[in-house]
């Protein structure tokens, strides 16, 4: 099961409820299925996870269990508690304890990538380094682990390094694999990372869904060759393959079809499949990430009430209590405010919101690659707007978080304000 889960294989919860089968007093299982439960950012694995709290606490009640175990059963609580960072820390108290605790660090590592806690992954994986040398059944993950928090740091020259030693000593660590494609992403040599794409299928093609986020990252890189009809392509042969509405999935689809949009492509009906599901969704308030993405699909294919209801609900969740409302408050209303507005051609109130929003972007969870699509809206609504010394700001700012490597987006969005500006491109 923990080889699995490393490796965001499709059978981590075959071997997790074959585990429960063979243990069922098995505490930690219970919580390890409820805490998986909540990563999915899905309203209905709430009472999933609420059951498998129950029946954890039930068996660590009843039953010896050692304090790691106690550990996960109280950080799947403090979850469900509206917690998520008291999971981390009852995480992190394991890790202090039993630093060679690989599961225990993957979680805690995904539980920061939910929050947008990009220093505190760096932190968290750096402190058990010393406890995963290769002779550790598991060294090559937490080596992958690295290579992602190093990425997005911007340490891009260590994670490349860190990343490819990793997928020596794990040839299956698919998020070390996918932590290198985004140096290569952030760096701007797409011939790199869609050559070790391709020449590592080993690392992806046994994946859960996570092998359409590689699909993803592979059709950004084609983006940043020109390559706009393969990206499209992608969509189509791999990344909407399945029509799930994992709100992954949905991100993926719905952040590339908005890049495809901005250059100009017309993606003809696919915004309404994923307004359909996204649609069934306006209520979940699980993970802010996924709610702009799920506004994305709602106003590619123009779904007004939908919309309304979207609006409304984050209004609520933004004046309750707690880590994820605080989230919803900041920079969650500006920023789907400023995904409606752009949707509606208001480009000048776009691009006021989407910059409200953008110095707290970061603690809506996922990777920079990820909300690059934001940056890139604002950026657009910028240009559209004429607010053109703002915007080359922004630009700025975004080449220099790219070690001052420029993508295509930045070479085109460039010239573009120096051709408004009537000034000859530098």
């Amino acid at each position: 099961m923990i080889d699995a889960f490393l490796a965001h294989g499709t059978a981590t919860p075959v071997h997790l409820g074959a585990l429960l089968t063979d243990n069922p007093e098995f505490a930690m299982g219970h919580a390890a299925r409820g805490l998986f439960s909540l990563m999915l950012g899905r309203a209905e694995m709430l009472p999933v996870a609420r059951e498998a709290a129950a029946t954890a606490r039930h068996h660590a009640d009843h039953t010896t269990i050692s304090r790691r175990e106690a550990a996960w059963v109280e950080a799947l609580e403090a979850w469900l508690a509206g917690h998520p960072s008291g999971a981390i820390a009852l995480m992190e108290e394991v890790l202090a304890a039993n630093p060679a605790d690989t599961l225990s660090a993957k979680v805690s590592h995904a539980i920061r990538f939910i929050l947008g806690d990009a220093a505190g992954m760096r932190r968290s994986i750096e402190r058990l380094l010393g406890a995963h040398d290769d002779s550790h059944a598991c060294a090559g993950y937490a080596l992958g682990c690295h290579a992602f928090a190093l990425e997005e740091a911007g340490e891009y020259d260590a994670a490349e390094a860190t990343g490819l030693r990793g997928l020596t000593l794990a040839p299956k660590d698919s998020w070390g694999l996918h932590a290198v494609t985004h140096v290569y992403d952030m760096t701007a040599r797409a011939d790199r990372g869609i050559a070790l794409i391709e020449g590592h299928t080993g690392a992806w093609d046994h994946c859960n869904n996570f092998r359409y986020h590689v699909w993803w990252h592979k059709a950004l890189l084609h983006m940043d060759r020109g390559e706009l009809d393969v990206a499209l392509g992608l969509y189509d042969a791999q990344i909407r393959a399945d029509k799930t509405d994992d709100y992954r999935d949905i991100s993926n689809a719905t952040s590339l079809l908005v890049r495809l949009e901005l250059e100009g492509i017309d993606v003809g009906p696919r915004w309404e499949e994923l307004a359909d599901l996204s649609q069934a969704r306006t209520e979940d308030g699980c993970v802010v990430f996924a709610d702009l993405h799920y506004m994305m699909a709602l106003t590619g294919a123009q779904r007004p009430e939908a919309i309304t209801g979207m609006t409304a609900r984050f209004a609520r969740d933004a004046a309750r209590n707690g880590e994820m409302p605080q989230r919803y408050a900041d920079p969650g209303v500006a920023a789907l405010s400023g995904l409606n507005a752009f949707a509606e051609g208001r480009y000048d109130r776009a691009f006021a919101d989407l910059s409200a929003a953008r110095p707290a972007m970061q603690t809506i969870g996922g990777s920079h690659a990820q909300r690059d699509v934001f940056e890139r809206l604002t950026i657009d609504a910028g240009l559209r707007a004429g607010r053109f010394d703002q915007t080359e700001t922004i630009l700025l700012d975004r080449l220099a978080r790219r070690a001052g490597n420029a993508d295509r987006f930045t070479t085109t969005r460039m010239d573009s304000i120096s051709q408004a500006r009537r000034i000859p491109a530098q």
